[in-house]
């Protein structure tokens, strides 16, 4: 998108730092430092002493935008103390995107006088006037509408059934012109069994009576007559009739 109306107005530019350099330098660190050119004005950053290939700067600037200018140039230099500074490469900085939508922080590659890669530079950029979009863009994805249902085009065969066997009946048998008996006119069907005895036969009542007494004892003359003889009331006398035996002395 083409931007206008740019003229005079200030562009915010702060040299972050830089990745991967080229190395200058055989025995020692590099000192690199990045100067920065729009139109007449000029910026150098303060070198980085000892920063070899990824020095830190962190540096602000701001240019006075000029209208039909477009990129910054970018060289990335060697401080060197006795003999010219060595140069590690260049870019060109486009502004296309900072100045539309009003920030970029885009890495920039450099490259060496031959056109080979030397390393690149980062920065940060804003621009204050920077004007949102007022077009609206259509959607480029097509609207979502909901596929149409789906009809196999595959239709299962209809059954058939073989000639030897009969067509299953689609209707029910027509009802028998004869009139229906009552069910009252059939003897009632007999119960299923037997009813049970009411009980089982009465045990008897009591067991016999046991005899009243036991046959009575035969009387004392029943019995045959003792065989002893009857013995004397009285002891048989003894040596000494009417003394013990006197005692011995």
């Amino acid at each position: 998108m083409s931007v206008s109306g740019i003229h005079g107005h200030v562009l915010e530019v702060t040299v972050v730092g830089c990745n991967r350099l080229k190395d200058t330098e055989w025995l020692s660190r590099q000192d690199p430092y990045v100067c920065l050119e729009y139109g007449s004005t000029k910026y150098r950053t303060r070198t980085c002493t000892d920063g070899g290939k990824a020095p830190v700067f962190q540096e602000r600037f701001t240019f006075t935008l000029i209208e039909g200018l477009r990129e910054i140039n970018v060289v990335v230099w060697n401080s060197n103390t006795l003999t010219y500074d060595d140069f590690i490469g260049s870019g060109k900085i486009q502004l296309q995107k900072v100045l539309s939508q009003g920030f970029d922080d885009t890495a920039w590659s450099l490259q060496t006088k031959t056109g080979r890669y030397a390393g690149e530079v980062r920065l940060i950029m804003h621009y204050g006037n920077a004007k949102p979009p007022t077009t609206t863009y259509a959607p480029t994805a097509p609207q979502y509408t909901a596929p149409p249902p789906h009809v196999p085009q595959y239709s299962a065969p209809l059954a058939t059934y073989p000639a030897s066997y009969p067509p299953p009946a689609t209707t029910y048998p027509s009802p028998s012109p004869y009139p229906a008996y009552p069910s009252s006119a059939y003897p009632p069907a007999p119960s299923a069994y037997p009813p049970p005895h009411s009980a089982y036969p009465p045990p008897p009542s009591a067991y016999p009576p046991p005899p009243s007494t036991y046959p009575p004892p035969p009387p004392p003359s029943s019995y045959p007559p003792s065989t002893y003889p009857q013995q004397s009331p009285y002891y048989p006398p003894g040596p000494f009739p009417g003394h013990y035996p006197p005692p011995p002395y």
